[in-house]
């Protein structure tokens, strides 16, 4: 991924908020457009499609975060990494309810907000990935994914996944056909580097992706292990 072909919308009422965020992203390389409250980050994202990521505030005038959240996902699957003063976990279920990807509570530093921004512009140039996927309507056996809206449903009933097992359903199913090992799901996943202990974190989330989204997670048929390669969707 070249770092000049990234565009990240960053969304706040604060204009002092708007140039730090302006200065850690051009820091990484990428472009910044602005915007200052929930109305024009939807008018922006409508009018560009060359947007990659979206930072945005909760709490602004007009339309909120969350608000702009929705309206965004009706059309859009940009990733949307929300900045907030607001840590309770409600608050925090609140953000992804509507489709954001993640959180990041303030005061965060600049590395923390490195990682973050990385770890979703790289996820979402694989969500992106190839042509001859209908990224409206993705289906798996009795699974349908709407990528716009980041939508799973089972046999037409939503399926409330976190973002990380919506991040590997979607890596495998685009990769479909090609095993896929836990290392590899790991670095590509979480962003971060391998190690032994890693190996539990991808097991424990495919455990839990198959128990949503299979009809006996004993005997999965969506999400197959192919022994001594890994996990693979067909």
């Amino acid at each position: 991924m070249e770092n000049d072909t990234v565009k990240v919308l960053v969304v706040d009422d604060e204009q002092d908020i708007r140039t730090l965020l302006n200065i850690y992203l051009k820091r990484l390389g990428y472009d910044v457009v602005e915007a200052v409250d929930g109305v024009e980050a939807v008018e922006a994202v409508r009018a560009d499609n060359s947007i990659d990521l979206i930072v945005m505030d909760i709490m602004m005038p007009r339309l909120s975060g969350t608000e702009a959240c929705e309206k965004i996902r009706e059309f859009s699957s940009i990733p949307v990494l929300f900045l907030t003063a607001k840590t309770k976990e409600p608050d925090q279920n609140e953000a992804y309810d509507v489709g954001g990807d993640d959180f990041l509570p303030k005061p965060f530093t600049q590395s923390e907000f490195n990682r973050k921004v990385n770890a979703l512009i790289r996820r979402y140039k694989v969500y992106r990935g190839k042509d001859e996927i209908d990224p409206k309507n993705i289906t798996v056996g009795n699974i349908s994914i709407d990528s716009f809206k980041r939508i799973v449903t089972k046999n037409g009933e939503p399926v409330k996944l976190t973002d990380k097992e919506y991040a590997l359903l979607f890596f495998l199913v685009e990769h479909r056909g090609q095993p896929w090992s836990l290392e590899a799901l790991y670095e590509n996943i979480w962003q971060e580097k391998y190690l032994p202990s890693s190996s539990n974190t991808v097991m424990v989330h495919i455990l839990r992706l198959r128990q949503k989204i299979e009809d006996n997670s004993a005997q999965p048929e969506i999400i197959r292990t192919i022994y001594g390669k890994g996990y693979q969707v067909d």
